[in-house]
């Protein structure tokens, strides 16, 4: 069978700094950060006192889902809920009456989350179990709990008959969730894919990385100034939640419909660094990176100086210096060659699980609309970044972007990498 090319037809976005495509592309636009004081933090002894979360849920939640719906969602449910009927409506679909026997066999999900359910866990597992009142947790406290509870309730919700999955790959996991999505179209399995990631905001969901001490406790007081990925002075990522879902569709479905295009998936490549070279359950082995980016360059036959725009990973931990290097050494470029690199977290934070999918949206916006985003905060660049500063966005341009590399690395030494090319009809 011959492959199939694999084109981005609908987005959803529920984002620190904006809800919604439009707003979105405007908060990328202007930099508008999503990074707030959260006092939830300040009462729980938190280093770390600042976070995105996406604003105005509860309101909004009840536009999509009725009340018992939201009596059995967490906050990850809730968010990747909502990123998920608005991108299944972009791509041009009704949502289903949910008394139609009717099933979208060609159509499934991966919808990926790092700790999805661990808020469900601590805030009423746990204390209720403990309390001995296990008969008051209710029927639903395993279907929030669990894991792939945010891929079944779409599942649900859009009566999707095809693979419905969730994938978690620490902050790899929405990449790799769109990565497996679109191997699936490729090679025939399904007509359309739901792909993306979603995690939830909770004390729950960030504490143990507050304990690791990875997360930024120098900005308490100015939290937009706090997520500075590729700066002198980070100092640590800035947890963040929320959900970005694509719709990827085969373009023979997306042509015979004909539905929008907002771009291309040409390639990808999925792998991990064995835990060797310097790699360990937080740090990445660099040869495993640069495997991961050339083999989603050879996969998406292309060249390396084929790619003008890299939307990296970029936390605004140590690894950044390591990070741009690995992109050096994988594209074989030197520094001043280097293409244009910004990183999203520098608006809205570090959405672990969900952070591929928050940022791949972010990605198609760039290469649709044509602009790359400002990375804020970082205009004094880390030493080790100088000799790359001219190819660091720092203000918004207008570039017409033709192919754009998406990668995200995460605990495990675990890493992906997408090649997204614009779309010429």
């Amino acid at each position: 069978m011959d492959k199939q090319r694999v084109v981005v037809t609908g987005l959803g976005i529920v984002a620190p700094n904006a809800v919604g495509l439009e707003a979105y592309e405007q908060a990328l636009r202007e930099g508008k950060s999503g990074i707030r004081f959260i006092p939830e933090l300040e009462e729980h002894k938190f280093g770390c006192r600042v976070g995105g979360i996406p604003q105005n849920i509860d309101e909004l939640s009840k536009n999509y889902f009725t009340e018992e719906q939201l009596l059995a969602m967490n906050t990850g449910i809730t968010y990747g809920g909502i990123a998920a009927i608005d991108a299944w409506r972009d791509a041009g679909f009704e949502m289903p009456d949910a008394e139609s026997g009717t099933v979208e066999w060609d159509t499934g999900a991966i919808v990926g989350t790092g700790i999805g359910g661990v808020d469900t866990t601590g805030e009423k597992i746990v204390p209720m179990t403990d309390a001995k009142k296990v008969r008051r947790l209710g029927s639903t406290a395993v279907e929030q709990a669990m894991a792939s509870g945010i891929s079944a309730k779409i599942s649900g919700w859009l009566a999707l008959g095809n693979q419905v999955t969730t994938n978690s790959s620490a902050c790899s996991t929405g990449t790799e969730a769109i990565i497996d999505s679109y191997y699936r179209i490729r090679h025939g399995m399904a007509k359309r894919m739901l792909a993306g990631g979603a995690e939830g905001s909770s004390r729950y969901c960030w504490a143990g990385f507050d304990a690791m001490r990875v997360l930024n406790r120098t900005k308490n007081e100015t939290p937009e100034e706090a997520s500075r990925p590729m700066s002198a002075t980070a100092a640590g990522f800035v947890p963040g939640s929320g959900s970005g879902i694509l719709v990827l569709e085969s373009l023979e479905s997306a042509l015979e419909r004909g539905a929008k295009i907002y771009a291309e998936i040409i390639g990808g490549m999925i792998n991990c660094g064995g835990h060797r070279m310097g790699g360990s359950m937080t740090a990445p082995n660099p040869v495993g990176v640069q495997r991961c980016i050339q083999g989603a360059i050879a996969d998406a036959g292309i060249k390396s100086r084929d790619i003008d725009t890299i939307n990296g990973h970029l936390t605004a931990t140590f690894a950044d210096p390591y990070e741009i290097k690995n992109w050096q050494n994988a594209l074989g470029v030197e520094p001043e060659e280097l293409p244009l690199v910004n990183s999203t977290k520098s608006l809205i934070g570090h959405g672990l699980g969900a952070a591929g999918g928050l940022e791949s949206v972010a990605c198609v916006l760039q290469i649709a609309k044509g602009f790359v985003h400002g990375s804020v905060n970082c205009e004094d660049l880390h030493e080790d970044i100088q000799p790359f500063a001219k190819s660091i966005v720092q203000k918004t341009r207008d570039v017409d972007i033709e192919i754009l590399a998406k990668a995200s690395f995460g605990f495990g030494d675990v890493n992906a990498c997408v090649i997204y090319k614009k779309w010429r009809a």
